[in-house]
């Protein structure tokens, strides 16, 4: 099947953005106060000499807007200077109208007068207003590549009911559209809706992408694992991407004080190329310069992290993370990344409808942990070099797949479980592992027929779980399974809900064994397939697991694969590395490996029949990134 691989298009043509969010270090915020053209055409070279084609930028609404109908020239005349410095420079950018929040702080013109910015009508018809207004000033400039209504306004603009953000956002575009504004548009809300976090704030990724011409997800994530951190920005532009529009990662950085020069530039380079083999098509990083000139100004007094978030320091000075752009630049180049598409896969990854919907007397935990266990699930794929294409239960299941992956779930709705049932009858491998979730309401797992889909007999007891009193959990192959021999051990910590599932097989194999005997995998064959149940949560687990990345499920993943006989192009032995294929629509074929070692590792990839690699190894810097072309025989 394929996976989505939407590319950003002007006028038809297929566009590269690849850039930085800009405030020039004159005034952070209040740079169109103290606007400098020198510097701001200064600070643009820096950023094209190190590959960027474009910048977003920001309208501070207080400035520009100085009254209810009344839009301050000065600032218009600024920022018209500021379009052509980009022109100059051979630069794009994307402004953004509703700035009142940004990096810890939120601003009000004066006379919103604590109005509420979706659902006052006249409030909204201001937003409008001056959005038409600076779309009908500036349409026209070859600098404008597209337009963005807000600065993360469920952050400004707090939670709302759905409609009435679907039709703020609605309005905006309408008012957009009818000043002649057809640059690509989007809201520049962050993507942090319910159908991305789990967590309802109004902003519903569905209804939004109906609006807009991309989805431009914000992810600042702070995790407790190195690889989770790395795929964190990936998994988030996978999820918008099951929406059919293409996925701009609009902002991402690391402030250098949270993180070493060297250590962002990892991260930078790790971020870039897994959200490219996500689907992303376009990076605007946070954000151009430092702004230590600037720590008696807010937010930068209150927040002092936000000094330094820059990809140049103060004196413009590029840091290491601005090269990795350059050298990402380059690789884009090589590759023709606009032609490129990602290879079809076999594999599917469920998300359950409890992630995005509110059912009844259901808990708010049931749709974040299907978040926290779902991106866990990814990562295991990724290091099993496992690509996989996701597949919304609220759309219907895809029905084209070899394998899939239910990881840790509670909860699907009945005819899925029955659906996935049918699957393995005609064919397909269907590999679920348990879990009764992590509260207390309605606890157990809510499978339409958890005996007959499995060939078992469970032995839950009402009210209970069985708990796993083992610090380690031990799986021992009793026969060989997938890549897995007849004996071998897989180990995995126990941690979070740490409970297994008690069964007794009927009609299905017990091919792994915990460490007291007790079936953990068992295969029941179906049609011409098979259903594969794990009794333990082991993607929950290791989701709640410090540091634990790579780890057994990375393996067991692998032995999916080759029991379910996924066709994968190119696999690494070493799970400290991911293997990938992106296509030409010429043929070509470019394999990208990512490693999560912070040592140099050497190599040598497998690949599957009729492609070849020049080098019969390659050796990847710590947490590197390698890009070849492949030689097809």
């Amino acid at each position: 099947m394929r996976r989505p691989t939407c590319q950003l298009t002007v006028d038809g043509r297929p566009v590269r953005w690849l850039g930085a969010n800009f405030w020039s270090a004159s005034g952070g915020p209040l740079m169109w106060r103290r606007y400098d053209p020198a510097l701001v055409a200064d600070e643009l070279r820096v950023l094209r000499e190190h590959g960027m084609t474009m910048t977003r930028s920001f309208c501070y609404w207080p400035d520009f807007m100085l009254e209810p109908d009344r839009i301050d020239d000065t600032m218009t005349g600024r920022f018209a200077d500021f379009l052509d410095r980009h022109a100059d420079a051979g630069m794009t950018t994307v402004p953004t109208f509703i700035v009142g929040h940004m990096s810890g702080e939120n601003w009000d013109p004066p006379w919103r007068g604590g109005r509420d910015l979706y659902r006052d009508v006249w409030l909204v018809a201001r937003q409008a207003w001056f959005a038409g207004e600076m779309v009908r000033r500036f349409t026209e400039h070859p600098a404008v590549a597209g337009w963005l209504v807000s600065n993360e306004m469920p952050i400004y603009g707090d939670p709302a009911p759905r409609e009435a953000v679907t039709a703020w956002a609605q309005l905006i575009r309408d008012a957009v559209r009818a000043a002649g504004g057809r640059q690509p548009f989007s809201l520049g809300d962050g993507a942090w809706g319910i159908e991305i976090t789990g967590t309802d704030n109004g902003f519903s990724v569905r209804d939004i992408a109906g609006l807009v011409d991309f989805l431009g997800p914000h992810v600042y994530r702070m995790e407790d694992d190195q690889v989770r951190q790395h795929y964190a920005a990936a998994w988030t532009c996978e999820l918008a991407g099951t929406f059919g529009r293409p996925v701009v990662l609009e902002e991402f950085g690391v402030s250098s004080d949270f993180a070493s020069d060297e250590n962002a530039a990892h991260y930078y380079r790790q971020v870039l190329h897994n959200s490219l083999l996500a689907g992303a098509c376009g990076w605007i990083g946070w954000n151009n310069t430092d702004y230590d000139g600037l720590a008696h100004q807010d937010p930068y007094r209150h927040h002092a992290f936000e000094m330094h978030f820059g990809l140049t320091d103060a004196t413009g000075t590029p840091k290491p993370a601005l090269a990795e752009f350059r050298r990402f630049a380059e690789v884009l180049d090589t590759v023709d990344i606009e032609h490129c598409h990602r290879a079809d896969v076999s594999t599917v990854l469920v998300v359950p409808s409890y992630l995005d919907t509110r059912y009844p007397f259901t808990e708010t935990e049931d749709r974040t942990y299907v978040h926290t266990t779902l991106r866990q699930a990814y990562v295991s794929a990724r290091l099993a070099d496992l690509p996989v294409a996701l597949s919304r239960e609220s759309d219907g299941l895809a029905e084209d797949g070899s394998l899939y992956l239910v990881p840790s779930t509670k909860q699907l709705l009945s005819p899925t479980w029955l659906r996935l049932a049918q699957l393995a009858e005609a064919g397909a491998t269907v590999y679920v592992s348990y879990s009764p979730g992590t509260h207390r309401v309605q606890r157990g797992p809510w499978y339409a027929d958890l005996n007959g889909m499995f060939g078992v007999r469970h032995r839950l007891r009402y009210g209970l779980v069985d708990p796993v009193t083992d610090d380690e959990v031990t799986f021992t192959f009793t026969q060989p399974f997938g890549t897995l021999a007849e004996g071998a051990e897989l180990r995995f910590t126990a941690a979070g809900t740490r409970v297994y599932l008690p069964v007794d097989p009927v009609d299905a194999e017990v091919v792994a064994v915990d460490g007291h005997g007790r079936p953990a995998v068992l295969v029941r064959r179906t049609g011409t397939g098979a259903v594969i149940l794990c009794t333990y949560p082991l993607e929950h687990m290791a989701s709640v697991t410090p540091a634990v990345n790579p780890e057994a499920g990375q393996v067991l993943y692998g032995a999916l694969a080759a029991f379910a006989n996924v066709d994968r192009p190119a696999t690494v032995d070493d799970s400290r590395v991911a293997a990938d294929v992106l296509c030409h629509d010429d043929g070509r074929r470019f394999l990208w490996l990512v490693s999560q070692s912070d040592a140099e590792l050497t190599v040598k990839p497998n690949l599957a029949a009729g492609l070849s690699l020049d080098e019969p190894a390659v050796t990847l810097e710590p947490f590197g990134v390698g890009v070849y072309e492949l030689t097809q025989d």
